[in-house]
């Protein structure tokens, strides 16, 4: 049976049947934004400017590659950006939780881990994200908010926004949830001029390209090639991400043979799952890799990839960080 995901490409008859569901979903969202916009719902203002990254659509578009660049982007002008999150995926009994290097994914989320362990930042995760920035000032001296994933979370308020937009899915049919993945109308693009894509850019918009990629050893990290080395070879790819074609594809076109082993999003490994019956190597993404410490060897590599914004998207968010800072 296909998941509900399936659909949203189009419109088809399941879609079509959708679409008062959906205009439902859309009209409380422009309700919900609009109530917030005229402070009839309660929202944080925090001591510290607010950058959020996210998207208007389900599923991954590459947000988690461009925080990682963001916080490295901050460092290097000066900032010392702290980084909130949902920690979605986390079962940790009490909320706000802060985030290290060593945390567990299954407490805390994988792509928060994952970000702690790439950025070297502050990090706190919550479902309530004005908490999280509290507790996150609270044991920091962080000057900067940086919050993944957290466009529609108006109850905290923001600075500046970057919307980050898939090239290939785009906005699929162009309807909202459950009819189409859109989490709000497409009008909402007209709130930031910060709209960057991954992959090919239309008007208005700024493309975010692949950097260097590297497949670093999980049992050694020390040991790392570059993707092209493994070019020719039969491997196992494992993704359970939002988009497990992306990677899949990501790595054929660099000439891998691959048997796929696609699961859901955030999916919860066994040792079975990545340590298929032959010795070829097991490549997986990197939010994947850190949910499964305990089922790795040396067979298993995990595939780095590097956000790469176009430059004039570096120079216009700089323009708006130095507004922030004289602000």
């Amino acid at each position: 049976m296909k998941r509900l995901d399936a659909y949203w490409s189009d419109l088809n008859p399941l879609a079509l049947l959708l679409t008062p569901l959906a205009l439902v979903f859309c009209a409380v969202a422009l309700v919900r934004r609009a109530l917030y916009a005229r402070r009839w719902l309660p929202a944080y203002r925090a001591p510290a400017p607010v950058v959020v990254v996210g998207n208007i659509t389900v599923g991954g578009s590459g947000k988690t590659p461009l925080v990682i660049w963001l916080a490295g982007f901050l460092k290097a002008l000066g900032w010392r950006p702290g980084i909130v999150s949902r920690g979605y995926g986390g079962r940790a009994a009490h909320w706000p939780q802060p985030v290290d290097p060593g945390s567990d994914p299954a407490e805390v989320g994988d792509e928060p881990v994952l970000i702690a362990r790439r950025t070297g930042c502050p990090l706190w995760v919550g479902p309530d994200r004005p908490a999280a920035v509290r507790a996150l000032l609270n044991a920091s001296d962080c000057d900067l908010i940086l919050s993944d994933d957290g466009l529609q979370h108006y109850a905290l308020q923001r600075d500046l926004e970057i919307i980050v937009i898939d090239g290939a899915r785009r906005f699929g049919n162009g309807l909202c949830l459950p009819a189409g993945p859109l989490r709000e109308p497409k009008r909402r693009l007209r709130s930031t001029p910060l709209r960057l894509v991954k992959g090919l850019a239309g008007a208005g918009e700024w493309a975010m390209a692949l950097g260097e990629i590297r497949v670093i050893n999980l049992a050694h990290a020390a040991n790392w090639r570059e993707l092209c080395d493994f070019t020719g070879e039969q491997v196992h790819a494992v993704a359970g991400i939002a988009d497990p074609k992306g990677f899949f594809d990501l790595l054929e076109g660099r000439g891998l043979k691959l048997f796929r082993h696609p699961f859901p999003d955030h999916h919860r490994f066994t040792r079975q799952e990545i340590n298929p019956a032959d010795e070829l190597p097991v490549l997986m993404t990197e939010k994947d890799a850190v949910k499964c410490g305990a089922y790795l060897n040396a067979r298993h590599w995990a595939v780095r990839v590097e956000a790469e914004p176009a430059p004039a998207f570096v120079e216009a968010l700089t323009q708006h960080l130095r507004g922030l800072k004289n602000g």
